[in-house]
């Protein structure tokens, strides 16, 4: 069993020290308030959580759970230090630190007088970037030791919610450790060696922002959820019909499909769908922002794109794939029409490849699409990959392409940018630069 303190004694931290007490951990919780450090050493919840009372009262009354306000008795008393205070908003949005680094000022000060390996981890949600730029530095500067060699510096987010946080904490979707040196690695594994879930041991930054992403994707859903409810009240559609339907879909709506970072989405569908819906809002003069803000994100993303390969300063473009998505000849609304002809118009030299689309053999709507909208194109169109690889500067992946056929064609100057996002299994090894647009 570990010993370990707990700094901040509010919904987080009181939850944190409860649970690992009640797993046969010696914890010690420290808060700046009396009120709440008297409560824990007295066995009384700071917080109101079901559960939380029957669990700090046994691990009190068994002596592995109390409170204190000395920190140094908090720290030279302990093997690992959870950081668990407070980040609040300021009035601009920006996240008010001065708490987080106040207390690691005060644990670095105690520190200076450990001689044993002790490790900190930061509980409290904080932007990629706060570990390596204010938690590490003060702590250093105020034990005047090093991260990684004399103390362990760690981010272990949280995923709780009020009301069955005891559940949650207990039994989390996962777990995620963001340490930089093994020897704090291991005691946090061995510490979380209970937890059911999968455990994902990644860098600092990556678990700093998995918060982020959890809760602003959470924020996203109960928004969609209202505005499809209000457009739906408002064209008189039963919502909890449209609803239950929504929710029944497990092989795209709910599930990974469409949450790995690629490129714009286009085709004959989404774009099409996504404005009517948009326009019948403004038509029935309801305001559904976050509708309207599909498309325009859509576009900046493309507009991004286009920057980045700018930003390379070479002007010789290999397109690989030119339709909406691999396995199909669709060009109707492509994405990678799009970028292509923005490049076109910046004065880029293009060659384009897709296996599925070259003017031999496209016929139809599509071909008609090409002679209407983009007959440009069509002379760039070509079958013959390997020539695309060995004229241009930059390659640009839109399709899946024969992963072993592209390495042989590849050459060291060669810039790849993989606008899809390969899988990791399927991305070319490359001896120059491969990057993504959002990756």
């Amino acid at each position: 069993m570990r010993t370990i303190s707990v700094f901040g004694l509010g919904y987080v931290g009181s939850v944190t020290a409860a649970c690992f007490s009640s797993k046969g951990h010696h914890v010690l919780g420290i808060d700046v308030a009396t009120e709440k450090v008297e409560l824990m050493a007295s066995g009384k919840t700071p917080i109101f959580e079901p559960g939380i009372q029957e669990m700090i009262t046994e691990s009190h009354a068994q002596g592995r759970l109390t409170a204190t306000k000395d920190i140094g008795e908090a720290v030279l008393g302990s093997e690992i230090s959870f950081i668990c205070v407070g980040t609040p908003s300021q009035p601009n949005g920006k996240l008010d630190l001065k708490g987080i680094q106040h207390v690691c000022e005060q644990i670095g000060a105690s520190l200076k007088h450990k001689d044993s390996f002790h490790v900190v981890v930061t509980r409290s949600t904080i932007l990629p970037g706060t570990t390596a730029d204010i938690i590490t530095p003060a702590l250093e500067a105020a034990s005047g030791k090093k991260a990684g060699k004399d103390f362990g510096v760690a981010t272990n987010p949280e995923f709780l919610r009020e009301g069955s946080a005891i559940k949650d904490f207990l039994n989390p979707p996962m777990t995620v450790l963001g340490v930089d040196d093994s020897e704090s690695m291991a005691l946090l594994k061995e510490l979380y060696e209970w937890v059911p879930a999968e455990l994902f041991a990644v860098p600092v930054p990556s678990a700093e922002m998995v918060k982020y992403a959890c809760n602003t994707f959470h924020a996203l859903k109960v928004a969609f959820a209202n505005e499809l409810g209000t457009l739906c009240k408002h064209t008189g559609v039963d919502t909890e019909a449209v609803t239950k339907i929504f929710l029944s879909d497990k092989q795209l709506n709910i599930s990974p499909y469409y949450l790995n970072p690629g490129f714009a989405f286009g085709g004959s569908c989404l774009p099409k769908d996504v404005r009517a819906l948009t326009y019948r809002g403004k038509e029935l003069d309801c305001k559904l922002p976050l509708f309207d803000s599909i498309m325009p994100s859509n576009q900046e993303h493309i507009e991004r794109s286009v920057q980045s390969i700018m930003a390379h300063g070479k002007k010789k473009i290999g397109m690989l794939g030119l339709s909406f998505k691999s396995g199909t000849d669709d060009l109707r609304e492509s994405p990678q029409v799009l970028l292509i002809k923005k490049l076109l118009g910046e004065g880029y030299q293009a060659q384009i490849w897709d296996e599925n689309v070259f003017m031999g053999r496209i016929m139809g709507s599509n071909r008609q699409f090409i002679e209407d909208n983009i007959p440009h194109l069509g002379s760039l169109l070509t079958n013959d990959i390997e020539a695309v690889v060995r004229e241009s500067d930059i390659i640009l992946i839109g399709t899946r392409v024969d992963k072993a056929k592209l390495e042989s064609l590849l050459r060291p100057h060669h810039i790849v940018i993989d606008l899809i996002n390969l899988h990791k299994h399927n991305r070319v090894s490359h001896e120059g630069e491969y990057e993504g647009i959002c990756w």
